[in-house]
């Protein structure tokens, strides 16, 4: 039995407590990213206007491999739950998964009780529009359209469906935000986002919107694991080239 992967788990598991102790005593310096730029600029126009943001977190089921992208969007509603807490129109979240939004009611609920505003939370924010991709695509337009929305926030599993809420939030001239683990969703999001999100930029949204020492440490943990494979991957090719291995 290969001990590579829970040796490569004990590993990060470790660097992130580490990091996550150390980062609670001095903040990291992020490299600036457009969209999460744009992101903060949004959250604030909403409350201050009056107006709503739209949070998309997709259709990944968070028992297969594409749950990642849904439990990055998550972090992000988080934060964004409690700095609009105060608005009088609070964030519509959607989904395609019926346990990603009972997570989502959750979440916001947590946001708003952290800013001190239970009593704003509202159960009926968070909805699933449909359970097919299109089916989940053709219930999140008129969310877009009819509920005074100012910015469209969509991170999580999306495909090809993509281009019809894309082609929606274009007509309301509302702002879009947008990530996805998935390449045809990507390759959408890329012509028509005004800052989109590339790769894994998605699973950094935690650590940009401030959700704590925790999402920091988490990217400081991935460029450690990666300059390892790099150094793994010089030191076999220097090993084979001197006839070594």
């Amino acid at each position: 039995m290969s001990v590579t992967g829970p040796a490569v788990l004990v590993l990060a598991a470790v660097l992130l407590i580490a990091l996550t102790v150390w980062r609670r005593r001095s903040r990291a310096t992020l490299r600036p990213i457009d969209a999460f730029d744009r992101l903060n600029r949004e959250v604030g126009l909403a409350v201050e206007n009056g107006t709503r943001l739209h949070i998309s977190l997709g259709r990944g089921n968070l028992f297969t491999s594409r749950g990642g992208s849904a439990l990055a969007g998550l972090a992000m509603l988080r934060r964004i739950a409690e700095r609009t807490s105060v608005s009088d129109r609070p964030p519509i979240v959607t989904s395609g998964d019926p346990a990603l939004t009972i997570l989502s009611q959750d979440t916001s609920q947590s946001g708003y009780r952290a800013a001190g505003a239970e009593e704003q939370f509202r159960v009926t924010a968070e909805r699933v529009t449909g359970l097919s991709p299109f089916s989940y695509a053709a219930g999140t337009l008129p969310v877009t359209s009819d509920e005074y929305v100012s910015a469209n926030i969509y991170i999580g599993e999306l495909g090809a469906e993509s281009a019809l809420v894309v082609e929606a939030a274009d007509r309301q001239d509302a702002s879009l935000i947008a990530a996805s683990d998935n390449l045809p969703a990507q390759s959408v999001f890329f012509a028509a986002a005004q800052d989109p999100l590339i790769g894994e930029e998605l699973f950094a949204s935690g650590a940009y919107m401030g959700a704590g020492a925790s999402h920091d440490a988490s990217l400081q943990v991935q460029d450690v694991l990666r300059w390892i494979l790099v150094l793994i991957m010089l030191g076999g090719a220097a090993l084979k080239l001197l006839g070594l291995f």
